[in-house]
């Protein structure tokens, strides 16, 4: 390796271009496979940024620099030197490849460079080279819309108002004489918009930068410039663009149609206050509505020739963005239709196979602005499609689109019936499933096939969102008309939601019969709808009457209800897991109508009791105990409250059940545990039964509560069917939430909850050092349990009154941690540790099981760092001796003995570790048990929560369970979160 360097070495310092790019060429390589080749880089900054070179080399050695794992502040001066000389460099090639190097560099130094260069970058925007004009656009591009500039714009207005001249600049090059100059012009100006629309804080912190409202302003003031350039110049750019090659003209359909969009829906008003958030003075555009609809339609015309272009990027490109414009103020529903004929088109030719995901994206989430009928035609082709999707991502949202619209045609077809209107075909959601193969697959039994899972519980969910209040949206958007439907279609009753409901449960009955291989939650989540049906219209009492006064609605869907009980119990003798047996026989037994039964049939195997209690009798006494067909304790312990609950209603029930329990109880199938809870029920029969007119409130009430709700338990399954489950839990209830409940955007929160919305608080710092140590070190973290990921923030400040030149910080792990990059440690170099200056740093850990687990922080400080020897000697005779100082200055700095600061340990608290989604009151007995555990041992816990009522509102909301999770420390079980209490020794809870 050694041999290698020097021969780049050697080369780099000839002068011959080609021996020079050849050797940079290699050293990238030599960089590429890991290798270190760090002794290059002073060579390359001296003999090619800073002396006469060409420009390919110089771009390489730039590169390379890059590619390099050094501190940046070795060649801040000398970078800095070369860039800015070869800015007015003649050759407009060497310009160019200088100024195509600014998004590289390093924060800090740009804004000097930028505002010492400020005049060559305005000579290279409006130079006669095309070459130097496109390197300036394609730099400017990529480095003006990033987050550390806007900041460093918001407090430095000399900056701020060079970057203001050079957008605006920007702006007039989309009317360049140059094809590629004037494409990036307009790709630099999507950037903008689209940094400013869509702005993503990634989930365990990794943008570092949080805008401010200051940021914001910057962001909002260059975006109001520019769509006021593009919408006062709109003609003039859609000439210019009709001149432009076709590979060029997809990039310029974006900025336009972001313009329009933005001045027609009014929002560049807000962008404008905004930018001056205490200017009073800022009034509303003056244009009128007409002006800005035939703006909007010049742009539409501009358009539409080129959605049956033969090239199927341009088409896509052009379909979605006229999606984006049927939505706005004057926007039309032909405009929609007419995009989305296109870009399912391409589906039909098998072209653009790679976006296939994004097609049925931009179709479902456009849905709404189609007409009624093409709705309805529509849906089972998307059924189709949306089978085909590879990403489980993409196909539960467009699943969840599908039957959000699905719900609300349905809703605003019904309620336009009621309004004497002619009702239109198929606008049911049962016309959903006429297809042949979505049929096949709902009423086939051991089909391996997830999608129906993943369509039933998605439309389960979606009914489950329309029950709740529908939010109230300060701004039109996307969303208006979807709410828009709702609001019309739920004008006249709240429960309006449950027709289509009933609908859903009626198509989807069959799911109790599947075999899932032990997956639930699909089946889970039709039970629970099925409860909250039944509860709603209290089908305990059996169907009410007119004199009751129930209306003909009412007295319909009872009727309804009450017939599919009756189906789901014989379709019981069908199911055979007992899994499934008990969910089912828990979200029956509750609210059936047990008075109604003919008691002329009480010996009749056929009688639906006698069926419930037959079953009861099997999971009882079920023996196989394997963990993908049977939870035993979980399927027992439900079986005997519905037992509990069934014999307290009737008195044939109690006699039949008591009869079942006191054989149980008598039987090696039971534990201790059960049979003191089947000698409970039991005196809860016999109480009942001796005083029929005595029952207590607890027994006779109908809770409308379904227990078995997914939680998640992120960090260790215990079978691969429940991980599946929880997975598919965790896309379903992510689709459905963006879908319903979108996240705001900056500009909304700063509209609706002012200037305060912007600022996001970091948890609490942790100090890990000792009051005398001489570096102070505190640290927080942020936990992501659904990817099983923990990332520590420290901040280290220097105490002592010297300069360290290295420091390095090494973070050890106890517990079921691992590093997310492979090693088994991980060290942070600093270097140049200035008193009193605090550096950040941060590592990211992942987490393999649930245990207790630990962080340990070491500093190390190499205080003869960069002094040739392990210390520095200043006796007279060296100074006086030439051959001893130029051996000094020739040696390479060595570390030196290092000084070892062990800091206290970071624990992170076992409840980020496991974070269940939602949890009721009588949901707790099932989530211990599920938990792998290998002793038992008994004791109480109090369960801290307001419970679970029968609404779905609760079911997205902070879970209470938490807080009973925290509480625990102070309970009798407090082991279970101490660090001396293995995981396989963890208590199990009754």
């Amino acid at each position: 390796m050694d041999l290698l360097i020097a021969q780049i070495t050697t080369d780099l310092r000839s002068s011959d271009a080609l021996r020079q790019s050849s050797a940079l060429l290699q050293a990238l390589q030599q960089c590429a496979a890991g290798r270190d080749v760090s002794a290059l880089a002073r060579t390359a900054a001296t003999e090619i940024l800073s002396a006469p070179s060409s420009a390919v080399c110089k771009r390489l050695a730039l590169d390379l620099l890059r590619a390099l794992p050094l501190p940046p502040d070795l060649l801040d001066p000398l970078l800095l030197t070369s860039l800015r000389s070869d800015l007015s460099f003649p050759d407009p090639d060497v310009a160019a490849s200088s100024i195509a190097s600014f998004p590289s560099l390093p924060s800090h130094l740009l804004p000097s460079l930028l505002s010492s260069a400020h005049a060559d970058i305005a000579a290279a925007l409006s130079s006669p080279a095309e070459s130097l004009r496109l390197a300036a656009v394609t730099s400017l591009s990529s480095l003006l819309p990033r987050d550390d500039l806007a900041l460093m714009c918001s407090t430095n207005p000399s900056l701020m108002a060079h970057a203001t001249t050079w957008w605006g600049r920007l702006a007039e090059l989309a009317l360049d004489s140059a094809d590629a100059v004037s494409a990036g012009a307009f790709e630099a100006l999507a950037r903008l918009f689209q940094e400013l629309e869509g702005r993503r804080m990634s989930r365990l912190a990794g943008d570092k930068l949080v805008d401010g409202e200051g940021a914001l302003a910057v962001r909002a003031q260059w975006a109001a410039d520019a769509i006021d350039f593009i919408w006062s110049r709109r003609n003039m750019l859609i000439a210019r663009t009709m001149v432009m090659p076709v590979e060029s003209f997809r990039v310029t359909v974006y900025p336009l149609v972001h313009a329009a969009k933005m001045v027609a829906s009014g929002v560049v008003n807000t962008l404008r206050r905004i930018a001056k958030p205490g200017d009073t003075t800022i009034a509303d555009s003056v244009e009128s509505s007409a002006e800005k609809l035939v703006g909007v339609s010049d742009i539409v015309s501009h358009l539409l020739p080129f959605l049956s272009s033969l090239d199927p990027p341009l088409v896509f490109e052009v379909g979605i963005n006229m999606l984006a414009l049927a939505d706005v103020p004057g926007g039309k529903p032909e405009w929609a239709s007419a995009a989305i004929i296109a870009i399912l088109t391409l589906w039909d030719r098998q072209e653009f196979s790679s976006m296939r995901e994004t097609i049925v994206r931009a179709v479902v989430t456009n849905l709404h602005l189609l007409d009624l009928g093409m709705q309805v035609s529509l849906f089972k082709r998307l059924l189709q499609m949306v089978r085909n999707l590879r990403a489980e991502s993409d196909r539960m949202h467009a699943l969840a689109c599908i039957c959000r619209t699905a719900l609300c045609v349905d809703l605003f077809a019904k309620e336009s019936v009621r309004r004497g209107q002619k009702p239109v075909p198929g606008t049911d959601v049962i016309s959903l499933f006429e297809d042949v193969r979505v049929k096949e697959d709902l009423n086939s039994v051991t089909s391996k096939n997830l999608f129906r899972e993943e369509l039933v519980a998605s439309l389960v969910e979606s009914c489950f969102q329309l029950s709740l209040p529908l939010p109230e949206l300060k701004n039109s958007g996307t969303e208006s008309r979807v709410i828009g439907a709702l609001a019309y279609g739920t004008g006249y009753g709240a429960l309006n939601w449950t027709e289509p409901a009933l609908d859903v449960v009626e198509v989807c009955r069959p799911c109790v019969l599947w075999d899932c291989n032990g997956r639930t939650y699909a089946i889970d989540c039709y039970l629970k709808l099925l409860v909250r049906l039944c509860h709603i219209y209290d089908t305990r009492g059996g169907v009410k009457t007119i004199k009751a006064g129930a209306s003909q609605d009412q007295i319909l869907n009872e009727t309804r209800l009450r017939n599919l009980q009756l189906q789901l119990i014989r379709d019981l003798r069908e199911i055979h897991t007992p899994r499934i047996s008990s969910r089912l026989i828990w979200a029956i037994s509750e609210h059936f109508d047990l008075e109604g039964l003919d008691p002329l049939l009480a010996d009749d195997p056929e009688d639906p009791l006698n069926i419930i209690i037959s079953n009861m009798h099997k999971i009882l006494f079920n023996t196989d105990s394997s963990a993908t067909t049977s939870n035993r304790i979980q399927d027992v312990q439900a079986v005997l409250i519905c037992a509990q609950r069934l014999g307290a209603r009737n008195a044939r029930a109690g006699q039949l059940l008591s009869k079942e329990l006191e054989e149980f109880r008598a039987s090696t199938s039971a534990d201790s545990v059960t049979k003191h809870q089947s000698r409970y029920v039991l005196q809860v029969i016999k109480y009942v039964t001796n005083h029929p007119d005595n029952r207590w409130v607890g027994v006779g009430d109908a809770t409308g509560d379904y227990p078995f709700s997914h939680h998640t338990l992120t960090v260790q399954f215990s079978e691969a069917s429940a991980a599946q489950d929880r997975k598919l839990e965790g896309l379903v209830h992510k689709a459905i939430r963006e879908l319903w409940r979108p996240n705001p955007s900056q500009l909304t929160l700063l509209q609706t909850k002012g200037i305060g919305a912007l600022h996001k608080e970091h948890p609490k710092a942790c100090t890990l050092t000792g009051s005398s140590d001489p570096c102070y070190i505190e640290a927080y973290h942020l936990a992501d349990p659904t990817d099983g990921r923990i990332t520590l923030h420290l901040k280290i400040l220097n105490l002592t009154e010297l300069e360290l030149n290295r420091v390095d910080i090494r973070v050890g792990l106890s517990g079921a941690l691992y590093y997310m990059d492979g090693f088994s440690r991980t060290v942070r170099h600093l270097r140049n540790l200035v008193s009193q200056d605090p550096v950040q740093s941060s590592v990211t850990v992942g987490v393999s099981h649930f245990e207790r687990c630990s962080l340990w922080v070491q500093v190390l400080y190499y205080p003869f760092y960069g002094s040739g020897g392990s210390a520095d000697y200043e006796g007279d005779y060296a100074e006086e001796d030439s051959q001893m100082m130029r051996q000094k200055r020739s040696l390479r700095p060595e570390l030196g003995e290092p000084v070892v600061l062990r800091c206290q340990p970071y624990k992170i608290p076992l409840a980020e570790l496991l974070l269940p989604l939602e949890c009721s009151p009588v949901e707790y007995f099932r989530l211990w048990p599920s938990l792998p555990a290998m002793v038992e041992c008994t004791g109480t816990y109090t369960y801290e929560g307001s419970g679970f009522k029968a609404t779905a509102a609760q079911q997205y909301d902070s879970s209470p369970f938490l807080s009973g999770l925290k509480s625990i420390s102070s309970k009798p079980f407090h082991q279970v979160c101490s660090p001396t209490a293995p995981w396989n020794t963890c208590p199990r809870m009754r």
